[in-house]
């Protein structure tokens, strides 16, 4: 019978609580069971893996001393391959017939053949791998074989050197005793290391001064040649100021007997000779040895040396590159006494000017009291004549009052013509005796053209023609009379001459000032007589009458334009009509023209400058005209009537003038660009401007090419002013450069 380790008796609690603990005891038991089993698995499993692992680690060293075998057989074969190559190389470079020797990236000796330093036998034991390359140089700067420069310490010869060693690749050439020569050359290797290769160039250099001084036999032949022809007398001193050098016009020239000139004569001895037959003036002898003993750079040094009032030489002696000197010698004698003969004819020239000058202010003084004595009777006869033509004008309107009749209306015409005839005589006669008094003040442009649209209405009314004003509110500065007067006159001219069409007054801004035009419709004028317009008693075509006045409208005109310093244009078409221009200057940008008339400008500018100007104009009242305005600017006027009479004028008082103005059309058919030309040839070229009334572009080149400019007609005072104050410019400049 199986025995329980339960007892039945015992409690179901009971047996629970005893098959629990038998359960535990169990499970205990299995698991220190399995435990021991799982650690010897373990160790076996672990004991497995290590005998593998040492295994693979005896193969892997196994491998490595294999290739450790491999290697070391590898290195043994590259050590003999690199021995080989290392002998190959030695006997490669001892092979090479220059000099060689290679220094590392590190700078110091490598490796040399036997040639290397050979020429320095001082300097080759130094020569041992290892050996530094400043070292190097110390040692072959300090070689007794070495020549160094003149002047040259060694410490200074190995300082270049180093500098030189900075460059990729050096050659140069060096000097032994013996008249040896070794030419050294340097090249950087990819890894930074220096080759220096030195050459034996002994032969070839002694070659080359052979050539050299074949050469420089040659140049001196030639030189010596060259010497004999110069006209100069030439002497060529060493750095130690003896004579190597000189031509056979230098003893000519300083009467130098040809056997004291002979090689190696001290500077010195030709300066004692010199000084016994010469005056150097403030250049004394002991100041040329003291020149040429200078120690530094010797500066150019010019002088001149006389001997007696016949012979005048010109010095100049310059250092050479290599401290030698040269001095030639000019005869300068024939300038010397041109220029004393100079001096003697300039101050006869200004005795002669000054003679002249005063016989001009003379003729000048005369003349003005003669055109005083003028203005004053023309004054007195205007007046004398106004009188009796009032007069006779009453008896006129009296008649008309009780008897009409063509002829008395024609006869008050007449007397009406000859009134305004005798007032334009006088306004003439006051402007070109300047008493004529102006009142320059602020002058509304607008009034006046109002009032002279309203004066000349019914005149053009009458012609059946279309009278157009411009309206304009600028204001101006002027003489109010005078620019009425100017204006009437042109209004005046403009009606009279057209038939049908129109007339137009306006004024337009240009720049600064206003510029008041007169435009008609008439027959124009044509060029060859837009000159004569403005002369006096002029009228072009005969159909005029005396009735419709003598042609002293435009005369005023442009006096008074010349007065007041208005410039005045001209533009004309026959066949198509006429237009004058009066340039004005606004009220708030003008300059009030001084009391004798221009600008403040111009007289600040030209007055009492001396400033002559020659005029060469044909037409009598205009050379008058232009003469009188110059003349009130301070500028001397010298008129001549064409070319020939210009030349005897200069020729007859002595001075050359500062400017020249000639007309295109001159008396007799001649040009004015010939007269030009022909005064040019006699006085140079200054500064010259040729006026006309032509329009055509077709003549000016050749104005161009004689340096001349075009002044059109009517004249522009403003361009005449500028053109004369550029030449009184142009004369001060060259008077200071001289």
């Amino acid at each position: 019978m199986t025995g329980s380790i339960l007892n039945p008796a015992d409690t179901l609690d009971r047996q629970n609580e005893k098959l629990l603990k038998i359960t535990e005891a169990l499970m205990r038991r299995v698991e220190q069971d399995t435990d021991r089993a799982g650690a010897a698995y373990a160790q076996f499993e672990r004991a497995a893996l290590l005998e593998d692992e040492v295994r693979q680690r005896t193969r892997d060293l196994e491998r490595a001393l294999e290739l450790l075998n491999d290697a070391n057989a590898a290195q043994a074969e590259a050590s003999r391959e690199a021995e080989a190559a290392r002998a190959n190389l030695s006997n490669a470079i001892e092979a090479v017939q220059e000099g060689f020797g290679m220094f590392g990236p590190d700078e110091r000796l490598v490796m040399c053949n036997s040639r290397f330093g050979l020429h320095m036998p001082d300097v080759q034991p130094h020569l041992r791998p290892g050996l530094a390359f400043d070292d190097y140089i110390r040692h072959v700067s300090q070689s007794r074989e070495l020549e160094l420069p003149e002047g040259t310490a060694p410490r200074d010869w190995a300082r270049q050197r180093r500098r030189r060693h900075q460059d990729s690749h050096v050659m140069f050439n060096i000097r032994f005793r013996g008249d040896r020569w070794l030419q050294v050359s340097e090249h950087r290797t990819p890894d930074g290391g220096t080759v220096v290769i030195q050459t034996d160039v002994t032969d070839l250099v002694r070659l080359e001064h052979e050539e050299r001084g074949k050469l420089l036999d040659d140049q001196a032949r030639r030189v010596r040649a060259t010497l004999d022809h110069l006209d100069q007398g030439v002497c060529i001193f060493d750095r130690d100021a003896r004579l190597v050098g000189w031509n056979d016009r230098l003893a000519a020239l300083l009467s130098v007997p040809l056997a004291l000139l002979r090689l190696g004569m001290p500077f010195a001895v030709l300066v004692d000779r010199l000084k016994s037959d010469f005056d150097g003036g403030e250049m004394r002898p002991a100041a040329w040895i003291a020149w040429a003993r200078q120690r530094g750079a010797r500066p150019p040094l010019r002088f001149e040396l006389r001997k007696g009032p016949q012979v005048t030489l010109d010095v100049f002696a310059q250092e050479m590159p290599d401290r030698g000197f040269v001095i030639s010698f000019t005869d300068v004698s024939a300038e010397r006494q041109a220029a004393r003969d100079l001096a003697e004819a300039n101050e006869l020239l200004e005795r002669r000017v000054m003679d002249r000058t005063l016989e001009l202010e003379d003729a000048l003084a005369t003349a003005e009291r003669a055109n005083a004595s003028k203005s004053r009777f023309v004054a007195a006869a205007s007046h004398d004549l106004l009188q009796p033509l009032s007069a006779a004008k009453l008896y006129m309107s009296s008649l008309l009052g009780t008897t009409s009749g063509t002829p008395a209306e024609k006869a008050l015409g007449a007397l009406e013509s000859v009134e305004s005839i005798i007032d334009a005589l006088l306004d003439i006669s006051k402007l070109d005796s300047g008493q004529a008094r102006l009142d320059i003040t602020t002058v509304s442009l607008g009034d006046l053209l109002n009032g002279l649209r309203d004066e000349f209405a019914p005149a053009a009314a009458l012609k059946g023609l279309d009278l157009r004003f411009v309206a304009n509110s600028a204001h101006v500065t002027s003489d109010p009379g005078f620019l009425r007067r100017i204006l009437r006159n042109l209004i005046a001219n403009a009606i009279r001459y057209t038939e049908s069409g129109r007339v137009l007054v306006g004024a337009r801004h240009a720049g600064n000032g206003v510029r008041v035009e007169v435009w008609d419709t008439g027959p124009g004028i044509p060029e060859a007589d837009q000159d004569r317009i403005f002369n006096e008693f002029e009228r072009l075509g005969s159909s005029a009458s005396a009735g419709e006045g003598l042609g002293l409208g435009l005369a005023i005109v442009e006096r008074a334009c010349a007065r007041l310093g208005h410039p005045l244009g001209l533009w004309s078409e026959v066949g198509t009509g006429t237009g004058f221009f009066v340039s004005l200057p606004r009220a708030d940008a003008a300059r009030s023209p001084a009391a004798r008339g221009g600008s403040p400008a111009i007289r600040r500018r030209l007055d009492d400058k001396g400033l002559i100007v020659l005029l060469v104009e044909s037409d009598a009242e205009l050379s008058r005209a232009m003469s009188l305005l110059m003349e009130r600017w301070g500028v001397s006027v010298l008129c001549a009537a064409d070319a020939t009479e210009a030349a005897g004028l200069l020729d007859e008082i002595g001075i050359l003038p500062d400017a020249i103005l000639v007309d295109h059309r001159l008396r007799g058919g001649q040009d004015g660009l010939g007269a030009l030309a022909l005064l040019q040839a006699r006085t140079g070229r200054l500064p010259s401007r040729i006026f006309t009334a032509d329009r055509s572009p077709s003549w000016r080149g050749d104005c161009i090419a004689l340096g001349a400019e075009v002044m059109s007609k009517p004249i522009d005072t403003g361009e005449l002013d500028r053109f004369l104050c550029a030449a009184l410019d142009l004369r001060d400049t060259q008077v200071r450069d001289a």
